[in-house]
Order: C-alpha cells, then structure tokens, then sequence
C-alpha cells in the first residue's frame, strides 16, 4: 500500500492534513450533474482513500447538485475524527446543468445549510467562496459583500474557517482584511502557471493553495516533455505531474479526483516519487513555452 505520508502535510486553518487529498467532483454524473453511474463504486473510491490515509476531501452541494455530499455522508458518516471536509458555495446548478454564480446573502445561508445537511455535519470545517464573475476564470471585482455574508456564519458557529476560490491576487488580499481565509482554490498545474507568484506569497503566509484540475481537467494534460520524463522514471504522465505539484511548494494541498478505486491508487502513488533535478527542470520548462494566464 502507498505511504501518502511521504507527500508531508499542511496545515488547513486549525486542522493539519496530508498533502495528498480526494476531490469529490467525479463522483457525481456526467458534466458533474445527476447521479453516478455506479453508486456502490462511487461509496467504495471514499471508503478506499480514507482507508489509504486520505484526511482531506473536497466537494460541494453545487456538484449534482447534492449528490456527491450525499455520497460522502452514505460511505464516511460518522466521520474519522482527523477527516477535513471541504466544500464550496457561490454557484448554482440549472435544470440544464449549467453553473451560474449565487452571491445573494439568502444563496449563500441556504447552500451552507444545505451542506450541512447533506453532510450530516453541525459545522463546516472550511467553506470555500468560489467567485463566478467569470465562469472560465478569475475576473476581478471586489468580493467583500458575499465574503461579509461568509463570515457571518462563521461568526454564527456554522463555519469553521474561510477559504476562497476563482480569485485573483487582489481579491485574495481584500479577502484577508475582511476574514482569515485559510486556503486558496484556483486552476493551476503543470502548463496552467499563472498563480506562481500567488502560490509563493500564500507559502510565505501559510496558506494553503489547493489547485483544481492539476491534470489538465476535463482535457488531461498534453506533453511530450512530461510523456518522456514519466517513461524515464516508469511512471504514468498524471503521477509526475501530481509529483511536481508536491515539489513545486510545500503550501500545496492536492485533491486528485476519480470514480475508479484504480485510478484513485495511481493517483495516490504520487506521494512516493522521486523526481530527479533533471527532471523538475525538465518540467519546470513546460509552463514557461509561451504565455499562461
């Protein structure tokens, strides 16, 4: 069995997790909507990350919607006590799968709610803020109101800490004069580098930085450079890059996601790579061929 406690851990407010985490994203149908194909499946990739050493799993009521918390609470409830969940609220789901942003004060009160119950959970360990002024990525634009609206129910006891995501360095230093935000959740991996700077700020201030889609998303990461360095050190081009994730900062915080119980061991195998200097500067190479914003 991998040892994922060779990825090291992070801290996530008051709470420490290993930096090799779960995103529930896939758990849901197809284009995150709906139920999965396979329940029973969806319930035994959970049981098998907490199993393998997994503390952090990230999710939202806005997938499905309600289905994979729903997932979660049916595989895990009652909860290890080391398990920190993290969800996310500022978007809604239409009849037609599509994501639209829901910012009001009564949006934001009712998605917390509604992961709370879904959840079985009195409080949320960390809630996310996901900005949607642009639905393809950050955009700028002052977020102090939903924030304000956020840290009301934390002050209410119903969140424990604050993190964002979708945001822009600017929105992330007005986000820490209004809360204390504990994580940033923004698209970054080996060809999408734009947060390098951001990532080695929030490093230098503790915070954690957990990118979504580090193997490309729903287009997975295309490289010759990775595709060789991989061959060289007989591993698969998603665990590189997972492995040059944990390498690229100690602030770092991976949630890989997967609905096969395979695929989630691959993932996971991360953890025990070793990647050579040859290698990481091989890689490094990728992001800095043309321009990633």
């Amino acid at each position: 069995m991998t040892d994922i406690d060779k990825a090291g851990t992070f801290s996530l407010g008051s709470r420490t997790v290993r930096r090799l985490g779960y995103g529930a994203m896939q758990l849901a149908g197809k284009g995150v909507f709906g139920p999965p194909r396979d329940r029973d499946a969806a319930v035994a990739v959970l049981r098998a990350a907490v199993a393998a050493g997994v503390n952090h799993i990230d999710t939202s009521d806005f997938y499905g919607p309600h289905v994979t918390n729903q997932i979660i609470r049916e595989a895990l409830h009652p909860y290890p006590d080391d398990l920190v969940i993290v969800t996310k609220i500022g978007a809604r789901r239409g009849p037609d799968a599509s994501w639209n942003p829901a910012y009001s004060a009564e949006d934001l009160t009712a998605a917390v709610h509604d992961n709370l119950r879904n959840l079985g959970l009195e409080t949320l360990d960390v809630v996310n803020l996901r900005i949607m002024f642009d639905v393809h990525g950050p955009a700028e634009g002052s977020i102090a109101a939903p924030l304000a609206v956020l840290a009301d129910l934390q002050r209410q006891g119903l969140v424990r800490h604050i993190g964002l995501s979708n945001v822009t360095a600017t929105q992330v230093a007005e986000g820490r004069g209004i809360a204390e935000i504990v994580c940033v959740q923004n698209q970054y991996n080996l060809v999408h580098r734009g947060d390098d700077a951001l990532i080695d700020a929030l490093a230098a201030a503790g915070i954690a930085y957990v990118p979504f889609f580090p193997l490309g998303g729903f287009s997975p990461l295309q490289s010759t450079a990775l595709d060789e360095v991989a061959k060289r050190l007989g591993a698969t081009p998603m665990q590189v890059a997972l492995a040059w994730l944990l390498r690229r900062s100690p602030n770092i915080l991976l949630i890989p996601g997967t609905s096969s119980v395979g695929h989630l061991g691959k993932n996971l195998a991360a953890a025990e790579l070793d990647l050579p200097e040859e290698a990481m500067a091989a890689l490094n190479a990728i992001g800095t061929g043309g321009s990633h914003g």
